[in-house]
């Protein structure tokens, strides 16, 4: 088996990069919906630190780019209380979909990076590119309706009993780890993801002369 050590480095970094500006916009977003739970725990801060999860941002999708399967990783979840929410549910569902949100501009954002660097920093466009690719496989991958991830809490928004929801949550991280190794989902992320940010930079004007 071939270990893919150097891009599985570079994911890491990529994912906490990433991962930075999608946990600010469920918390900045939750904030601004009346919810002061994300300030009180230090969370409305674009500081790296303040959203790092040591096995979602670091250990799991290391080993896992290392071992060339599909890439597993998030931050560590934003706390909200849907009571204080302004529209409940329906609020979260909104600080919910902020991060996958966030991760979408970000790819537009660094697909800008990608094509004005080009020319002369060849190799930091690189990475600005390959930042587009794994920014739009977070937003992707967020969004399947599996806890801890965003898209299990529209499963709360579409009200979902709670104990069917609890029932999902308690195996959430086996079934995650099941379904990237042991089936295509990995792969098919990551063709989306690619062809997405193809497109993203076409848009942008990567491919042209």
């Amino acid at each position: 088996m071939h270990l893919q050590f150097i891009p599985a480095c570079f994911n890491v970094l990529l994912l906490w990069i990433l991962t930075t500006p999608h946990e600010f916009a469920h918390a900045w977003v939750a904030t601004r919906l009346g919810d002061d739970t994300p300030s009180r725990d230090g969370r409305v801060t674009l500081n790296p630190m303040a959203h790092v999860d040591w096995i979602g941002t670091v250990a799991l999708p290391f080993v896992t780019s290392l071992l060339g399967g599909g890439f597993l990783g998030w931050g560590r979840p934003v706390r909200t209380d849907p009571s204080k929410l302004r529209g409940g549910l329906n609020g979260f569902a909104l600080v919910a979909l902020a991060g996958p949100f966030s991760n979408v501009i970000m790819a537009i954002l660094l697909g800008a990076i990608a094509v004005a660097t080009r020319a002369h920093f060849p190799a930091f466009a690189q990475v600005a590119a390959q930042g587009v690719r794994l920014s739009l496989y977070l937003a992707l991958f967020n969004m399947l309706p599996i806890p801890p991830l965003d898209g299990s809490r529209l499963l709360l928004a579409a009200r979902i009993p709670i104990k069917i929801y609890m029932e999902i949550a308690r195996a959430g991280f086996m079934l995650l780890i099941a379904l990237i190794s042991f089936t295509s989902l990995g792969r098919w992320l990551s063709e989306w993801s690619f062809y997405g940010a193809r497109a993203i930079l076409l848009a942008l004007g990567a491919f042209r002369s």
